[in-house]
């Protein structure tokens, strides 16, 4: 395909993932939060931006990053598609992430968060990789899902614009897809249940996934299955797939009496 200049198409990736913890304890779920702002930090979320650029083939222009107090920290880069000059004496960044492309970008921030008094505990990350031209955030979706624990995948995939051919003809969309779910390997869809929710006209794609297997020992924070109750694992249990039916579903569901 032969194009009157720039391909001007922009392709935004949308990922949203969560984490789902049962802390029994208030210094519990401190510690929870604690432990995900340590393995989560701007500097490991730099780290992943990093990646990603290098997978689809960007060259990072300026990355910003911020751990945040109480809890949480934001990343983000610009990218182009090519390689540009910049001044060998940079600014400092400051303690927070946020990466700058040309005409691109990618962004991370996350959400650590806990139930005022039921227990549950949970991580949310949202990333964000827009690119304009030949290059395709896609390309980065299976590693992103690597590298979090995830219990609940929200995809979002949109191209958006129209760039020209030799002839002046606009084109729409420079690839061929009918789900999100064609980027993610077999290996991955296996483990989900997924739902999709697509307006192909639009070139907008939707996907959302919920982990199938449920083993309560990878649920508990600083605690064993062997520790409880067989009433308490019940309710536990109870608890935790409620809240990742309310995130997959996305509403609120009452506990049956």
């Amino acid at each position: 395909m032969k194009l009157h200049g720039f391909n001007n198409l922009t392709k935004s990736l949308s990922f949203n993932m969560y984490d789902i913890c049962y802390t029994k304890s208030a210094s519990e779920r401190e510690a929870y939060i604690a432990y995900i702002d340590e393995v989560y930090n701007a500097d490991r979320l730099t780290g992943i931006l990093q990646n990603v650029a290098d997978m689809i083939g960007a060259h990072i222009l300026n990355v910003a990053k911020q751990d945040y107090v109480p809890q949480g920290a934001s990343v983000t880069m610009l990218i182009s598609e090519s390689p540009i000059e910049v001044p060998k004496e940079e600014p400092p960044v400051p303690q927070a992430v946020v990466c700058a492309l040309d005409k691109s970008h990618i962004t991370v921030h996350t959400y650590p968060e806990y139930h005022p008094n039921d227990g549950i505990s949970t991580f949310r990350a949202d990333i964000d990789v827009a690119t304009c031209g030949e290059i395709s955030p896609l390309k980065a979706l299976d590693y992103l899902i690597r590298s979090f624990e995830t219990d609940i995948m929200i995809i979002d995939y949109r191209v958006r614009g129209f760039t020209r051919d030799i002839s002046g003809k606009k084109l729409f969309i420079d690839h061929d897809i009918t789900s999100i779910q064609n980027y993610i390997p077999d290996d991955i869809r296996k483990q989900y249940d997924m739902i999709d929710v697509n307006v192909y006209q639009e070139h907008i794609f939707h996907t959302k996934c919920k982990l199938r297997e449920f083993d309560l020992d990878s649920y508990l924070f600083e605690l064993s299955k062997d520790q409880l109750s067989k009433e308490e694992v019940d309710d536990i249990t109870q608890k935790l797939r409620i809240e990742m039916d309310e995130i997959f579903y996305g509403k609120n569901m009452t506990l049956p009496n």
